[in-house]
């Protein structure tokens, strides 16, 4: 089977890359190929940007998948190029865009998509609906995916954190500084590995009865953001000094973390893995998120380069607290 990531170097990518190849795939990757270190080997790498996919114009394969479609002038383009030229076309959504706030605990694939809190999830509902009505007019064979929150060694998966130093709560974990936790951490939220994400994955490409069809792809374990960050800490070996700040209040000091948290994790997510199960019947999330933590700290240990702590964001952080304990 011939496939083409569109990135396939990030978080999530990186890990199906991996397994694809390991499953004897011909896998191409269409990037700027700055991320070499997380190329599988056997992987053939496109250089190019993403703004500028002629250099895959006219290619035939069975399967394309665009790690790095975020707006529907994204997806156009993507039809454009693709259609007759590819037996199935994956398109990666986010979790997000289930609505918010749900109006059920469990969450399916029936889940109304509804956000209006985040523009970045409206952008991706877009882009699902103008997908699926090229599906019905012409056969485009699309299949969505919808990740919730995905990590592997390279992340540190607290809801606020650094996204490009994620060391950073650690460190502050470390040097005996308080961390944010939003609300009162009691809702449930779900992290996968990437590991686990890139199962079941992996066993949709080129599955026909996957087409015209959208899935998301999660662990089945559900924990409170409380013990979230406590296994964050311990995984640190260090004690957790929480300070709880609402949702809310951390909006209005902050109205870039709206999305992020009014959108997606002040909200309980629990997800039903059912569909993906009854088209992949081998998935099953095995990574525990004690020990998916462990795994990233041993990562950033190793190499004491990447330890890199973002100075900007934990000043956020601590004017953050600063301003909740004046309140």
């Amino acid at each position: 089977m011939k496939v083409l990531f569109i990135g396939g170097t990030g978080i999530i990518s990186s890990a199906v890359s991996k397994l694809a190849v390991e499953k004897g795939i011909e896998l191409y990757l269409f990037n700027r190929g700055q991320r070499s270190d997380f190329v599988p080997e056997g992987a053939k790498v496109i250089k190019g940007d993403i703004k500028d996919k002629s250099p895959l114009k006219g290619k035939t394969f069975d399967v394309v998948v665009d790690w790095l479609a975020f707006v529907p002038k994204d997806i156009e383009t993507d039809i454009e190029l693709f259609k007759g030229n590819v037996g199935q076309y994956v398109f990666i959504s986010s979790a997000s865009a289930y609505q918010k706030p749900p109006k059920h605990w469990l969450i399916t694939e029936s889940t109304p998509l509804e956000n209006p809190y985040w523009q970045y999830s409206r952008d991706k509902i877009a882009c699902e609906d103008r997908l699926m009505a090229e599906y019905k007019n012409t056969g485009f064979p699309v299949t969505i995916v919808r990740p919730s929150l995905t990590y592997g060694i390279t992340m540190i998966p607290a809801a606020i954190n650094s996204w490009q130093k994620p060391w950073t709560i650690v460190d502050r974990m470390r040097k005996g500084k308080k961390v944010i936790i939003h609300g009162d951490g009691t809702a449930i939220w779900t992290i996968t590995h990437n590991t686990d994400f890139a199962k079941g994955f992996v066993g949709l490409l080129g599955n026909q009865k996957a087409l015209g069809q959208a899935f998301h792809i999660t662990s089945d374990e559900a924990l409170t953001w409380n013990r979230i960050y406590q296994e964050i800490a311990d995984a640190a070996a260090v004690e957790l000094k929480p300070v709880y700040v609402t949702s809310d209040f951390i909006a209005r000091f902050d109205p870039e973390m709206t999305g992020t948290l009014l959108g997606d994790k002040s909200h309980s997510c629990v997800f039903d893995n059912s569909k993906i199960k009854s088209l992949v019947p081998d998935f099953a999330a095995t990574v525990p998120f004690a020990q998916g933590i462990k795994r990233s700290i041993e990562w950033f240990e190793a190499g004491p380069k990447r330890c890199v702590v973002d100075d900007d964001y934990n000043n956020f952080m601590d004017r953050l607290i600063l301003a909740c304990e004046k309140s």
